[in-house]
């Protein structure tokens, strides 16, 4: 699972998605006089960390539908660009798999095939398993671009601030509760620990302490209307506080060009005292903290409350986490449709999520239990091979692959009890993709957090906020925000 609240994520549209041609190759395999065999395909995935050629799921996947796939990932930064240059190129990919502002871009550019026919031909599985709601989750102006993959745990809450506990405990203090107590945290970190009190990075709206100024996400309800978070009062209050942070030296001064791995290395190599990971990367951090640090120990944050006591967690609600898509020039069309549907087939569904039982898993009292090490030794990554789920029984299944590690199961478990009732669902997340949203969520995304990141790092001043948001309607803002109302008003 990556984060799917789209307001964080990392995106950029570059000037060559007007190449994008939209007379792409007709349905069928050989295309082009290329590979000849469509039985041949390749797919664009976002970025893991592990080869997918060679994992047991791609044999698996392999044996059971007869379809010779090649897996490419895009990059751990910059994916954004590469993948808009892909496009642009008209690289022959046959199936994409997208983060929801990718998707929005592509398909509001005219990079997409409509599937709706090809569905109808061939998609008697997927059509099955997909609840009418997904379904309109992945309509475009009438027409089915994509097929939408929703989740085992969506609708929860992903992220929270992590602490190195041995030195809360050292210094004789409590993990904090609310901001004041926040900053005398951090300020102890660096003065007594000289450490990076709180690294991160490359998300200048950091969830854990937006949400204590009341964002949570990245749409939200005013008397009615909808607004758009950077157009909250609110925003500037949070970037003046995150810009004192910064020139405290109480947060990463690499804030603005930090990975989410380099960030974990600095907590894990002892130069950082506190971090948020999602909770699925949670044991890259504590395991690589262990091997340097075998006595130390983490502590997970609860969730910051307000000067009026009130805690606040954000959450995209049970939303679509990736679109699988076909690109106008794709060589095999029909065969990549045809695949797709023969993992959707019950027993080769189950087999993806989570192997063959007595092997990969156990099922007693109606519960689906990890068969250890086989089980993550051969299905840790089985969540990149999805291209869609049963939504029915995948939220069973996954169950049992959160229980593939006792890290991820812990922190998972704590991070749901710790927002308990506290949970803001983002206004926004049952619509559809809005064209006047989609052809400019993803530049706009870019700008924001390009010119946040000036704002809290001091390179811009933050009297320059109302000129940010003149140019920032001015590019497309307003004409989203009056798109997102006339959906509100309809729902």
């Amino acid at each position: 699972m990556r984060r799917n609240q789209i307001w964080l994520s990392i995106v950029a549209v570059i000037a060559v998605l007007s190449l994008i041609g939209c007379n792409g190759s007709k349905s069928g395999a050989g295309a082009d006089g290329g590979e000849g065999d469509g039985k041949q395909l390749r797919q664009l995935m976002p970025f893991e960390r592990f080869e997918p050629n060679g994992d047991a799921v791609a044999q698996y996947l392999k044996e059971k539908t007869d379809y010779t796939v090649k897996y490419e990932m895009l990059p751990a930064e910059n994916a954004d660009e590469k993948l808009n240059l892909l496009m642009a190129n008209k690289e022959p990919y046959d199936v994409l798999k997208l983060a929801p502002a990718q998707y929005y871009q592509l398909v509001s550019s005219g990079a997409l095939e409509p599937l709706d026919d090809l569905i109808e031909q061939y998609g008697a599985n997927m059509k099955q398993v997909i609840g009418s709601e997904s379904w309109e989750g992945a309509r475009y102006e009438g027409k089915t671009y994509a097929i939408p993959e929703t989740g085992g745990g969506s609708g929860t809450a992903s992220y929270a601030l992590v602490v190195r506990q041995d030195w809360l405990d050292e210094m004789n203090m409590k993990a904090p509760t609310n901001l004041d107590e926040f900053v005398t945290v951090l300020r102890a970190f660096k003065e007594k620990k000289k450490v990076i009190p709180l690294t991160g990075g490359k998300v200048p709206v950091h969830p854990d302490i937006a949400s204590v100024f009341g964002l949570t996400t990245a749409w939200m309800e005013r008397d009615g209307k909808i607004i758009h978070s950077v157009e909250a009062p609110e925003m500037r209050e949070y970037l003046a506080f995150m810009s004192t942070l910064y020139k405290e030296g109480l947060i990463d001064s690499e804030w603005g060009i930090n990975t989410a791995d380099k960030s974990i290395e600095k907590v894990a190599s002892g130069k950082a005292a506190m971090y948020s990971p999602g909770w699925w990367v949670a044991p890259n951090l504590v395991n690589a903290l262990a091997k340097n640090f075998p006595d130390a120990k983490l502590g997970i944050v609860p969730v910051l409350k307000d000067k009026a006591g009130v805690a606040r967690v954000g959450s995209a609600g049970n939303t679509i986490n990736y679109f699988i898509a076909v690109p106008k020039f794709a060589k095999h069309k029909e065969e990549a449709v045809k695949w797709l549907d023969m993992k959707f087939d019950k027993d080769i569904f189950k087999g993806i999520a989570i192997g063959e039982e007595g092997a990969h898993h156990k099922f007693e009292d109606g519960v689906y239990t990890p068969i250890m090490p086989k089980f993550a030794d051969e299905r840790s990554n089985a969540s990149s091979f999805l291209t869609g789920v049963d939504e029915k029984n995948y939220p069973i299944y996954w169950q049992a692959r959160l229980k593939k590690n006792p890290v991820v199961e812990s922190y998972f478990a704590t991070f749901q009890k710790n927002a308990e009732g506290l949970l803001v669902i983002d206004p926004m997340s049952a619509a559809p993709p809005i064209p006047d949203i989609s052809k400019n969520l993803q530049r706009l995304n870019k700008y924001q957090e390009d010119t946040f990141i000036n704002f809290i790092s001091g390179t811009e001043p933050l009297d320059n906020y109302d000129q940010f948001l003149t140019e920032w309607r001015a590019q497309g803002g307003e004409e989203m925000v009056k798109a997102a109302n006339e959906w509100y008003a309809k729902r």
